[in-house]
């Protein structure tokens, strides 16, 4: 019993922990606000001017949602981020703004990233289909549902997205350390002080949606629960 307990404290640190971390980092480095004479924002629409992708829009978008939208050719930034002119807010901008550099670039993963979010919202939407539609026919065949499709529903509406998002770390950390430092050293837009505490953050924002994935998970394994009974 006691050997189940630490397995569950275990498995609930290694799927809780990267998020904490990720938004313990975020947090502690967006004071002083005032850190940098120029926002978020400023720095992302210099940056996109010097790569000569004046084309690509900066955006407010909702907070904690920052990220490139390659359809829209926006980076997008939370209001904290877009205006702020903290560590946090500068250098989480030239992360996003390595998107727009891969995007430019047509790196391969970043493409293959592409695909894959396509495919897995379309997985996603016929699982939140199935899910809705299998108790309905149940009720009207009284016929019980198989397992294997609320299996596949399940599967389909909650693991895809984390397992693209896993699979596409390598995208965020070519757009952290192949484009958003190198930018930030090259340009020496931040304090030498500075640059080891950058490294944490773009580590954390390559990890964001690893972290996000791994809470995902917990979700499929608890509907892995629910099916069993």
């Amino acid at each position: 019993m006691i050997a189940l307990v630490i397995l569950g404290l275990l498995l609930l640190a290694v799927l809780y922990l990267p998020s904490w971390w990720v938004k313990r980092v975020m947090r502690k480095y967006s004071a002083p606000a005032d850190r940098y004479p120029g926002t978020g924002g400023e720095l992302a629409r210099h940056l996109l001017q010097r790569a000569q992708l004046d084309e690509v829009k900066v955006e407010v978008t909702e907070p904690g949602a920052d990220h490139y939208d390659p359809e829209a050719r926006a980076v997008r930034l939370s209001p904290d981020n877009y205006r702020g002119r903290s560590l946090t807010a500068v250098t989480v901008a030239a992360h996003e703004v390595g998107h727009a550099l891969q995007h430019a670039s047509n790196y391969p993963p970043f493409k293959a990233r592409g695909h894959l979010v396509r495919l897995a919202a379309g997985g996603q939407r016929l699982g939140a289909i199935m899910m809705f539609a299998i108790p309905v026919v149940t009720l009207l065949v009284r016929v019980p549902a198989p397992g294997l499709l609320l299996f596949v529903a399940g599967l389909l509406s909650m693991g895809l997205a984390a397992v693209v998002h896993l699979v596409t770390l390598p995208t965020e950390w070519d757009a952290s350390f192949g484009r958003a430092l190198p930018m930030l050293e090259r340009g020496e837009y931040l304090k030498p002080v500075d640059y080891p505490h950058a490294r944490r953050i773009l580590t954390a924002a390559a990890l964001t949606y690893v972290a996000q994935s791994l809470v995902s998970l917990l979700n499929v394994w608890a509907w892995l629960k629910m099916l069993k009974r």
